[in-house]
């Protein structure tokens, strides 16, 4: 089991320094890796959770700290494809992973906020496919040296986009829908879950995703599947990865029990962290308290 942490991402903890100060602890406390989220907008009549209220950007995020980590994987779970032109997020994440060593994952998902794909000025409709059809562009732009592409909802000319990472970026899917975990089977490394996550049946959604991989002949074990953590510590327990710190790493234990190989820590989706009304000072305290308790070598 790999045991990542998220960055300070959303609401008012979310500043350069405290960037800063959670990357260099958890590289130094041996976590895998340092992950970011997505969203794109607030809308003024959706009463959405505080962790949406205030979001920075994640690829602008993992680029700054590409730059004061040496050893860390760097991931966004997850930016959703319909938001971007293939060609743009290819060379968007290609440079990533230059810049940052080859420790990039690439989480993608496909977007639920009507708002956001109104304000993309792209529907809705049939994303699971625009998805599909997404994924294979991105993959050849960063293999191939000449690709022309003519489908259903993107078209480029004969072109190559230079320079190509030396090892390609993970690819990670979201979903929870049984459609999207057979897409992870057949076309991704790995999945990731929601921040909404029944963690109690989560074997059975990774059950879907390796049956699928069976059947488009990949290999099941070969398969990576990300619990983004809500952790909530506390003396109380309150479901999943909430409560003491000894419970939350039995929590651990009986998700990799359960199937799971990595879990990432996500204090962003606690209100008493990611939101912009919470004490920035006091998220911070602790936040580095949870780094070291619930670091990998404790």
């Amino acid at each position: 089991m790999k045991i990542g942490f998220a960055a300070p991402v959303s609401g008012s903890w979310a500043t350069p320094d405290n960037m800063k100060r959670i990357a260099a602890q958890a590289e130094d406390l041996g976590y895998s890796g340092l992950w970011t989220f997505q969203r794109l907008l607030h809308p003024a009549e959706n009463p959405m959770a505080p962790a949406y209220r205030s979001v920075q950007d994640p690829t602008v995020v993992l680029s700054f700290l590409a730059g004061i980590t040496e050893r860390i994987r760097l991931g966004v779970a997850i930016m959703n494809l319909p938001f971007y032109s293939p060609a743009l997020l290819a060379k968007q994440l290609a440079t990533l992973q230059i810049v940052s060593g080859g420790r990039l994952d690439a989480g993608f998902g496909l977007g639920w906020l009507p708002e956001e794909f109104v304000a993309s000025g792209v529907s809705i409709e049939r994303r699971g496919k625009r998805g599909e059809e997404a994924i294979e562009l991105i993959r050849r732009l960063w293999t191939e040296d000449l690709v022309q592409h003519e489908g259903e909802f993107y078209e480029m000319p004969p072109a190559n986009q230079d320079p190509k990472p030396s090892t390609l970026p993970a690819i990670l899917l979201g979903g929870t829908a049984p459609v999207a975990l057979r897409r992870v089977g057949r076309l991704a490394e790995g999945w990731i879950s929601s921040s909404r996550a029944d963690l109690s049946k989560i074997d059975e959604q990774i059950s879907i995703v390796k049956e699928s991989a069976q059947e488009a002949g990949r290999d099941p074990e070969a398969l990576r599947f990300i619990v983004r953590g809500v952790t909530k510590p506390g003396k109380e327990a309150g479901g999943p990865l909430a409560g003491p710190y000894a419970k939350i790493r039995e929590d651990i234990e009986t998700l990799a029990a359960k199937g799971v190989t990595e879990v990432f820590h996500d204090l962003n989706f606690n209100p008493e962290f990611g939101n912009p009304l919470a004490d920035p000072v006091e998220a911070m305290r602790r936040a580095e308290e949870a780094l070291e308790e619930l670091a990998p070598s404790s």
